[in-house]
C-alpha cells in the first residue's frame, strides 16, 4: 500500500507541476496529504508528518526570504549596475558571452559544494543582464544549473559524500577516478552554454525589428512589442535609461559600500561562520537603513519584495509538507524496496550501465539522502550478488543523480531557490533543463566507462 502511494503521489506531483495546471503549493501538499490518508494514516499522524518536514526546511525558508529582500533592496540601490554596463561593454550585448560567463561563475561558485550559495550569487548577478538583454531567463536558471550539478560531484559535495557513507569508500577514492569525466562534463556544459547563446543570439535578431514597430506612437501602452510569456521578464529599453522611480532609487555614492556589504555577506555565507538564515537576516539589517532612512522608505523597500519572498516560502514550506509526509510515513522506503526487488536477474550485470543511464531522471523521483541512503545500499546489495563492485554503483549513481540532475530535482530545497531566483515556473524549467542535463550526465558516463573508471559490465 505504501509503496502504491508512494509512487501516485510522485507521479501526481509530477504531472501537475510540469503541466503548470496549479501551483505548487497545491501540488506539493495535496498529493502526500490525500496519498497518506488513502495509505490509512490519520489527519493526527499526518500532521505530525508534515510539522517534522516543515521543521527541517524552516531554517532554510528563513534564508530565502531574507536573501531575496536583501538582493532586491541591493538591486534598488543600483549594485548590480557597472555590472551590467561593464558586462554588456565587454561582450559586444552579446548573448553567447553571457551565457558562457554564466555557467562559468555557477561553477566557481559552487566550489564549496552548496547548491544554495551557488544560487544566490550566480542568478542575482546575472539576471540584469539577462532583462537587459531580453534573454529568456530559463536559459539562466538552466545554465546555473549546469555549473552548479557538474561541479557537485566534487568530494565535499553531497552526492559524493553520502555515496562515501553508504558504501564506506573513502570520497576522494570514488571522485578520483571520475575527474576525467568531469572534465569532459565541464566541456559539455560550456558547450550547451554556447549553443543556447547563438539559439538566444538569434531569437533576438529576429525579434528585433518585429518589436520596433510597437514604439510607434500608435495609441497603445509604451513598450508593447513581441509578446513575452511568464519565464521571459520584458526587456527594458535598449538605452538602458534607468524609469523616473528607479532613478530615485539608485544610490551611487553608496556603491562601494555596498559592494563591501555584499563581499562580506558571501565570504560570511561560504565560510560557514554563521548560519545562513542570520547572515541574510543581518546583512539586511544593515543594508536597509544604510540605503534608505526613515520608516516610510524602508517599509516600501521590504514590500516591493514582499511578492517574491512570500511565494519563496510558501513554496518550499509546502516542499517540507511534501519531504516530511513521504519520508516519515515511510512511502520513500517501501518505493526503494519495492524498485530493487522487481529487478529482473539479467539486469544485474549491467546494473552500473543502467544506473548511469537513469541517473539524472532519477533526481525527479529521489531526493540525495532517499536515493544514497536507501535506494543504492539495495542495488549495491543486489549488484554483489553479480559481482558488481559497490563502487561501481556509487560511481554511476554520482554521473547524474544529484549531482548533474540536483537542479531538476523537486525533492531538493535549493531547486525552488534556483526556480524562485530566475523567475521561473516549475515545470518550464524541469522541461526546458531535463534534455540538457540528461545529455551531460550521459557524456559524463560514457567517458567514465572509456577511461576505466566505471565498468559499465561485469558479465
Amino acid at each position: 500500500m505504501l509503496t502504491a502511494m508512494g509512487f501516485a503521489a510522485i507521479a501526481t506531483v509530477l504531472a501537475l507541476l510540469l503541466s503548470n495546471r496549479v501551483s505548487a503549493v497545491v501540488a506539493l501538499v495535496a498529493a502526500p496529504v490525500a496519498a497518506a490518508l488513502i495509505a490509512g494514516f490519520s489527519p493526527a499522524e499526518i500532521g505530525e508528518f508534515a510539522g517534522t518536514g516543515i521543521s527541517d526546511v524552516a531554517g532554510t525558508t528563513a534564508m530565502f526570504v531574507f536573501a531575496i529582500l536583501y538582493f532586491g533592496v541591493m538591486r534598488d540601490a543600483g549594485l548590480f549596475d557597472p555590472v551590467v554596463r561593464r558586462v554588456l561593454g565587454f561582450a559586444g550585448r552579446n548573448p553567447v558571452t553571457i551565457a558562457l560567463a554564466t555557467v562559468v561563475l555557477a561553477m566557481l561558485t559552487h566550489l564549496d559544494g552548496a547548491g544554495a550559495t551557488t544560487f544566490l550569487i550566480t542568478i542575482p548577478a546575472m539576471l540584469p543582464l539577462y532583462d537587459a538583454l531580453g534573454m529568456r531567463r530559463l536559459v539562466l536558471a538552466a545554465l546555473t544549473g549546469l555549473g552548479a550539478g557538474i561541479m557537485n560531484m566534487v568530494p565535499w559535495g553531497g552526492p559524493t559524500a553520502r555515496a562515501a557513507s553508504a558504501t564506506g569508500i573513502d570520497a576522494n577514492a570514488l571522485w578520483a577516478p571520475l575527474i576525467p569525466a568531469q572534465l569532459v562534463g565541464i566541456a559539455a556544459c560550456l558547450a550547451i552554454a554556447y549553443l543556447l547563446g547563438r539559439r538566444e543570439r538569434n531569437r533576438l535578431a529576429v525579434a528585433a525589428p518585429a518589436a520596433r514597430p510597437a514604439k510607434a506612437p500608435t495609441g497603445g501602452p509604451a513598450g508593447d512589442g513581441v509578446p513575452q510569456d511568464d519565464d521571459e521578464p520584458a526587456s527594458p529599453t535598449d538605452d538602458g535609461e534607468l524609469s523616473a522611480e528607479e532613478a530615485v532609487l539608485r544610490r551611487p555614492r553608496l556603491f562601494w559600500a555596498n559592494v563591501a556589504l555584499t563581499a562580506v555577506t558571501v565570504a560570511v555565507l561560504i565560510s560557514g561562520v554563521l548560519s545562513p538564515e542570520l547572515v541574510f537576516m543581518v546583512a539586511l539589517v544593515v543594508a536597509l537603513p544604510l540605503n534608505y532612512t526613515g520608516l516610510k522608505a524602508q517599509t516600501d523597500r521590504i514590500n516591493a519584495h514582499a511578492q517574491g519572498a512570500v511565494l519563496m516560502a510558501s513554496t518550499l514550506l509546502a516542499a517540507g509538507v511534501f519531504l516530511g509526509v513521504m519520508s516519515e510515513s515511510g512511502m520513500i522506503d517501501a518505493m526503494a524496496e519495492a524498485l530493487t526487488g522487481a529487478m529482473p536477474g539479467a539486469v544485474g550485470p549491467a546494473l552500473p550501465l543502467l544506473v548511469g543511464v537513469l541517473a539524472v531522471p532519477l533526481s525527479l523521483l529521489f531526493g540525495p539522502d532517499a536515493y544514497y541512503f536507501a535506494v543504492m545500499p539495495v542495488l549495491t546489495a543486489v549488484g554483489d550478488t553479480f559481482g558488481v563492485p559497490a563502487s561501481a554503483i556509487a560511481q554511476a549513481s554520482i554521473t547524474g543523480e544529484e549531482t548533474v540532475g540536483f537542479p531538476i530535482s523537486p525533492l531538493t530545497g535549493s531547486f525552488y531557490l534556483l526556480t524562485g531566483l530566475a523567475g521561473v515556473s516549475i515545470g518550464s524549467h524541469i522541461r526546458f533543463l531535463l534534455p540538457w542535463a540528461w545529455l551531460v550526465g550521459i557524456v559524463v558516463l560514457a567517458v567514465a566507462a572509456l577511461t576505466g573508471a566505471i565498468p559499465l559490465w561485469t558479465g
